[in-house]
């Protein structure tokens, strides 16, 4: 599949609503996303409802078939709770292929699981139920993210993509995000279309930005989490290791995503919402109504409403001491930062542009330095070219080339598979990849 430059505001993906049919109804007014009487006492990972997706997703991304599986899960404080994932079937499944007739792979199942950058504060951004419109959309100049999901799809590749900012839509809560990833993935492999096959199958994880935040905090979390698990592969870019740093910034170009991701921490921790709240100035340009807007916003809307304002101008005190606060140190302390939880047992696969504008690479490299130090098997490819939006479409071939490896059985041919591989590239989609020193 060739792959157009991708209009990315940084952080978040997404386009105009409506611009493909989709019958389903928004989460927040849809009975089916509500979990099941007695639900906490079903192990995590559990299948509670499963329904085919009401959507034409299975004609946005040429799947056989698409379905919608809540799952029991675990919030970003520990207590049972729940989630959805959209799960895809491939018309030509990978294990199916002969491998005699040249097709990749050994004849095992391969599942990859993406996460959608979908950076919202509210359950009606969810992949669920936007995978088909606001992701789909498909305009000159644009690579819809659907895109990347009918490209696995192509391969033979079963496709997970879980909601996992979960009911609340707590956008920034790292365990929340985590947990879902690996139920999601739990209760996919446990599904009818997986479940023979799954002792069989490989799996991986992939996500970008607000995406990468989900798959590197479920790839720390794995080990403790969910040890049954046994990842072949992950794949994240523009990995964000501390989330404050990007929404310390009261003017760049992702703080239009400010108030979501401040309402999404917050979610789960009603005093913590509630001391936020209180912070917020009543009157002015600046005032509590613009900026709990949010809770009602696509991340394409956010940018739409709040543009390049001064995010710091809502709070009487500032972003600066929205963060110096007691009362939001803890919850920014078990949400916000990665390294913490856990060391990925999997291969990795990081990528991320030097020059990145929404968060530098020095987090990036002392989080990887952090890994690699007690064992972490990691390709880090650090670009010389672009910023955060280019390097998401710089970084989908390599990216893809990695997961293939994975998937497909012939990593341990093409890339070291102890140690870390810490190397400046340069790399263009329009130009030749290089390597440097």
């Amino acid at each position: 599949m060739h792959f157009q430059t991708t209009v990315l505001l940084p952080l978040w993906t997404g386009g105009c609503m409506g611009l493909a049919s989709n019958k389903a109804i928004p989460p927040s007014q849809d009975p089916w996303y509500t979990a099941p009487p007695d639900f906490e006492s079903a192990a995590p990972g559990t299948i509670l409802r499963i329904r085919p997706d009401p959507s034409n997703v299975t004609a946005v991304v040429d799947a056989a078939a698409a379905y919608n599986i809540l799952f029991r899960s675990t919030d970003t404080r520990y207590r049972p709770s729940w989630a959805v994932t959209t799960f895809l079937v491939p018309k030509n499944p990978l294990e199916t292929r002969k491998v005699s007739d040249g097709a990749a792979g050994d004849g095992k199942a391969a599942l990859l699981s993406y996460q959608f950058p979908y950076n919202s504060a509210t359950v009606d951004a969810s992949p669920s139920y936007l995978l088909s419109t606001n992701f789909g959309v498909n305009l000159p100049g644009l690579t819809p993210q659907s895109a990347y999901i009918a490209e696995t799809l192509s391969r033979g590749w079963y496709a997970n993509v879980p909601d996992f900012e979960g009911p609340l839509a707590s956008f920034g809560a790292g365990p929340q995000a985590g947990h879902a990833v690996l139920d999601s993935i739990r209760a996919v492999l446990s599904s009818d279309t997986l479940h023979t096959k799954s002792r069989d199958a490989r799996y991986a994880m992939w996500g970008y930005s607000g995406g990468s935040i989900a798959s590197t905090f479920a790839a720390e979390l794995q080990a403790s989490y969910a040890p049954e698990l046994d990842f072949a592969g992950a794949a994240v870019g523009g990995i964000v290791p501390d989330l404050t740093e990007v929404f310390s910034k009261p003017i760049s170009n992702v703080s239009a995503v400010i108030p979501a991701g401040l309402l999404g921490v917050t979610a789960q921790y009603p005093e913590a919402r509630k001391f936020l709240v209180s912070q917020l100035k009543t009157s002015g340009p600046y005032n509590a109504t613009g900026f709990l807007r949010t809770l009602n916003f696509t991340a394409p809307q956010a940018l739409e409403y709040y543009g390049l304002s001064n995010i710091s101008e809502y709070f009487v005190n500032g972003l600066d001491g929205l963060y110096k606060a007691p009362e939001l140190a803890r919850v920014f302390g078990n949400n916000e930062y990665e390294g913490y939880l856990g060391i990925p047992q999997m291969p990795l696969f990081v990528y991320k542009a030097i020059h990145d504008d929404s968060n530098g690479i020095a987090t990036s490299d002392d989080l990887i330095s952090h890994y690699c130090k007690v064992g972490a098997n990691i390709l880090y490819h650090r670009n010389t070219i672009g910023g955060h939006a280019a390097e998401f479409d710089n970084g989908v071939p390599r990216a893809f080339e990695f997961l293939s490896a994975v998937l497909e059985g012939s990593y341990a041919q093409k890339y070291n598979t102890t140690g870390c591989t810490w190397v400046d590239v340069t790399v263009n989609v329009t130009a030749p990849f290089t390597v440097g020193s």
